[in-house]
């Protein structure tokens, strides 16, 4: 407990820990900001749209089945009301997707919008298997369902089996569905096969999906945004991404989804909650997470200034106060806060330029006092910058940040063990001792001789 080298290092770590403080600060900032995007993020979609699903062509057919229990020894008669629904045989859709920027304040999101072109084929045989003497079946209408009614724009179908028929607003079946239906006339059921090729504007925010209700679906998406989030319960079979944007390719069928098995009579379908061909308008890396996975690294930084600062008083024997340890510490804390500040205005990367100079500038001039030299400043300073450009290098390469990381410990250490190699620890590790005072010469003391 009297060893001197136990004192440091145990007040070293208490700095670092002290250091922990003004960074949950900074941590709890960025989330605080990053919130406030979210919140903008929220207020495109209240005023817009929000995600949209594709449910759809289907073909609807309303049925009251008409059944009898034995009650009390009376036959009572009950009728039960369901959708019955006839999905395609094939189902193709080809969209052009534009993505626009809005700008909120400092804050940014994104609106899509979409020119889809729909193809559908049914197999009518299917309304004659319905009938029968318990069944009375409604009207058949032709369903296309959406996400959030708002976004649908213009509509227009051609004719079906050479008759134009209206569009109206409303999906027209059970549960929370919103969208539009197309009423059936007889004439349009009178064929074997009914087309149909419809063309639809929707817009929205977030995410688009497409249902493969066909029992052979295919969607081709083309878009100008370049950073899609493929998800969803289908990857697309072929994609092509470059800065301009991207173009994917989806293919399935019921014999790898079993579509036909969620329109089930006797219940209403999730219609959220069906598979489905899925893309988002993902936000690449913003700021705010760029900036808080930074923070992360931040006691790494700070122990290898720290590591670097004990050597150097190990080796030249400058003794540098735990007040000067600190001062550097919260020099390299203000790194992260001048870098969360300058981002949302320049970009992330010039920020962190900038704030890496301002962080250099601040401890060079610092360090020029402390050290006694504006060489050794000029050295640490240098270091400090060199370990900034391997941060932004561990950010930006996630696949090798392990590798990288583990590198920069490795020559660290190394490095210690290297200019540490012949120094004798037990000389700090033992307190100094004090020369005991020189005896008096007893002939100097002689007032004669």
């Amino acid at each position: 407990m009297k060893s001197p080298l136990f004192w440091k290092v145990t007040t070293l770590l208490g700095c670092i820990l002290l250091l922990l403080v003004p960074l949950i600060m900074v941590g709890n900032l960025i989330s605080e900001r990053e919130s406030y995007r979210d919140e903008v993020e929220n207020t495109l979609r209240q005023s817009t749209s929000g995600p949209q699903q594709l449910v759809g062509p289907l073909i609807a057919i309303p049925v009251t089945e008409v059944y009898y229990k034995q009650e009390d020894a009376k036959k009572v008669e009950y009728k039960k009301r369901y959708m019955h629904f006839i999905l395609p045989e094939t189902l193709l859709v080809n969209g052009k997707q534009h993505v626009q920027t809005r700008s909120i304040g400092i804050y940014d999101g994104q609106i899509w919008n979409s020119d889809l072109n729909i193809k559908a084929q049914f197999t009518t045989e299917k309304l004659a298997e319905l009938e029968g003497e318990t069944m009375t079946l409604g009207k058949p209408f032709i369903v296309v369902g959406v996400g959030d009614a708002r976004g649908i724009g213009a509509v227009s179908i051609s004719k079906i089996n050479g008759e134009t028929l209206n569009i109206e607003p409303g999906a027209g079946v059970y549960g929370a569905l919103s969208g539009i239906h197309i009423p059936l006339t007889d004439k349009a059921l009178e064929s074997k096969t009914l087309s149909l090729e419809m063309s639809l504007n929707l817009a929205g925010t977030g995410s688009f999906a497409v249902v493969p209700v066909g029992r052979n679906s295919e969607m081709t998406l083309t878009s100008n945004w370049p950073h899609p989030g493929f998800m969803g319960n289908y990857l697309p079979v072929k994609h092509e991404i470059s800065a301009s944007g991207f173009q994917a390719n989806w293919k399935s069928s019921w014999f790898a989804n079993n579509l036909a098995g969620w329109f089930n009579d006797n219940e209403v379908p999730e219609w959220n909650a069906i598979p489905a061909f899925s893309v988002t308008v993902a936000t690449p890396a913003d700021q705010y997470q760029l900036t808080d996975r930074a923070i992360k690294y931040a006691i790494l930084l700070i122990a290898l200034t720290f590591m670097a600062f004990f050597v150097f008083e190990t080796l030249t024997g400058l003794r540098l106060h735990p007040m000067q340890y600190l001062l550097v510490g919260l020099a390299l804390v203000l790194f992260y806060l001048v870098l969360l500040a300058l981002s949302e205005h320049v970009g992330f990367t010039p920020a962190w330029i900038i704030a890496s100079l301002v962080g250099a500038l601040m401890n060079g001039v610092y360090l020029q006092a402390v050290l006694k030299s504006w060489k050794r400043s000029g050295l640490f300073v240098l270091a400090l910058l060199g370990l900034d450009v391997v941060m932004w290098f561990l950010l930006r390469s996630e696949d090798s940040a392990l590798l990288l990381g583990s590198a920069v410990l490795a020559l660290a250490l190394f490095a210690v063990m290297y200019l540490t190699r012949h120094f004798d620890w037990y000389s700090l590790s033992q307190p100094k001792r004090t020369e005991p005072p020189a005896s008096p010469d007893k002939d100097a003391m002689r007032i004669w001789k």
